[in-house]
């Protein structure tokens, strides 16, 4: 059943909860939040928008298949462990840029990891989000 109103405010929400899942993904090196939570912000997001335009307008929206979010992911989350042996230190210890960002804060391999953490979460929820909606079909 096809209604107006939620698809209207759907259209709202899901840039609101992007960025707000942006936000978690940027304050999660610091504070509680990070990839993981903020994966699954955006999943829920495009999940909204999904049960209130359907799934074909949910896959056309994301404009990248779930599973190259998931291999995506899992590369940046390796690659994120590479400076740690380069620098000589323990395999996965957190190598930190000295520059400060305003938005941002500090830049180093926690940061390239919660990214890929990220990815690889929406790309997992998002693949069985939209499976289960196409076994509906």
């Amino acid at each position: 059943m096809f209604s107006v109103i939620l698809s209207t405010a759907s259209r709202y929400l899901l840039p609101l909860l992007l960025i707000f899942s942006f936000f978690l993904l940027l304050r999660g090196h610091n504070e509680p939040g990070g990839g993981f939570v903020g994966g699954l912000v955006a999943a829920a997001a495009y999940a909204l928008y999904f049960i209130a335009n359907g799934i074909d307008e949910a896959e056309k929206l994301l404009k990248a298949e779930p599973v190259k979010l998931i291999a995506t992911g899992l590369l940046l989350a390796i690659v994120s462990t590479i400076p740690s042996l380069f620098a000589g230190k323990n395999f996965m210890s957190g190598i930190w840029l000295d520059t400060n960002f305003p938005l941002i804060g500090k830049l180093g391999s926690p940061l390239i990891f919660d990214v890929g953490v990220y990815l690889l979460v929406l790309g997992i929820a998002l693949k069985i989000i939209f499976s289960l909606a196409e076994e509906d079909k």
